[in-house]
């Protein structure tokens, strides 16, 4: 569709605009975690795909990692197993684990591969058990209550936390201008699968790459103070203060905490940016507005 003149010019000077971020973050390593309404929306789907081909296109390595408990809980259902959760975190035995990676290895991961392939990238879907891409162990669960004289370990199956990332693999998959897919399923030493939070794993993705950012995609429009007002930037030392005094709670503790661990071990920044807006990740690296909250070290 041919554009006015007016238009075309406002298009040539939002490209302009672009062009200083560009120059500072080329051949940068940013690793985003996809997830929420951005994942389950078509539009929001095809705005994510290409803002990922673009990344790539102007010398920027997205990495992806992404989620898909709701479509976990679906087919589960559909199947008839029971799901139960402790501390907010299913718990996962062997045939539980199966549909896990049926669902993220299969079903999710490609078509997140799909999609951005569709949109001219070259994207390559894999799960943590690929070329040991992911070194799990298993989640220790300890119950603290005060009854106890000592801390009762509880069982939740195959569920499990990053040990260790096989940053040569990723490196050579972005040496050969492919955008990684990763779906957050690790491996233990006995070979066995484990489940794994795909905040914690973008997070430790992030960490082992050295990451210039980690870009978490929520269904928020970022953190919030006591006011309700998105708080845009905080230092790592802010950010303590904030879950100390109990203006971070709840279900967003564990995502801060993972942006936070991610600033203190190397990474330069760290995002929590609304998916629910199109092109989210695209306005939070290319301006100065943003779409959410940025956490920096210093």
């Amino acid at each position: 569709m041919a554009l006015d003149r007016e238009t075309a010019m406002q298009v040539a000077a939002v490209l302009s605009k672009g062009l200083p971020y560009i120059q500072r973050f080329t051949g940068k390593t940013v690793v985003i975690k996809y997830g929420g309404n951005a994942m389950e929306n078509e539009d929001l789907q095809r705005s994510f795909a290409r803002d990922m081909v673009l990344m790539k296109l102007v010398g920027i390595n997205p990495i992806v990692v992404h989620g898909g408990g709701p479509q976990i809980g679906e087919l589960l259902e559909r199947l008839n197993i029971k799901s139960h959760f402790i501390n907010g975190m299913r718990v996962t035995d062997s045939e539980t684990m199966d549909v896990v990676e049926m669902v993220l290895g299969g079903q999710v991961n490609k078509q997140i591969v799909s999609l951005i392939n569709q949109q001219g990238g070259t994207a390559v879907g894999l799960t943590g058990k690929d070329g040991n891409l992911i070194r799990a162990r298993k989640l220790e669960v300890k119950n603290h209550a005060d009854e106890l004289a000592r801390p009762e370990i509880i069982d939740i199956g195959h569920v499990g936390e990053v040990q260790e990332v096989n940053v040569e693999m990723i490196d050579m998959l972005t040496r050969s201008n492919v955008i990684p897919v990763i779906a957050p399923i690790g491996v233990g030493e006995d070979g066995a699968s484990y489940n794994i939070n795909a905040d914690l794993v973008a997070g430790k993705v992030a960490e082992a790459l050295k990451a210039e950012k980690l870009i978490l995609l929520t269904n928020v429009s970022g953190l919030k103070s006591k006011d309700g007002e998105v708080l845009t930037g905080l230092t790592a030392q802010e950010v303590n203060d904030l879950i100390e005094d109990g203006t971070i709670h709840g279900g967003m503790l564990p995502k801060i905490r993972c942006a936070l661990n991610a600033v203190e071990s190397g990474v330069r920044t760290s995002h929590i940016i609304d998916g629910r807006v199109a092109h989210a990740t695209l306005l939070e690296i290319f301006t100065d507005e943003g779409v959410g909250t940025l956490i920096s070290r210093h």
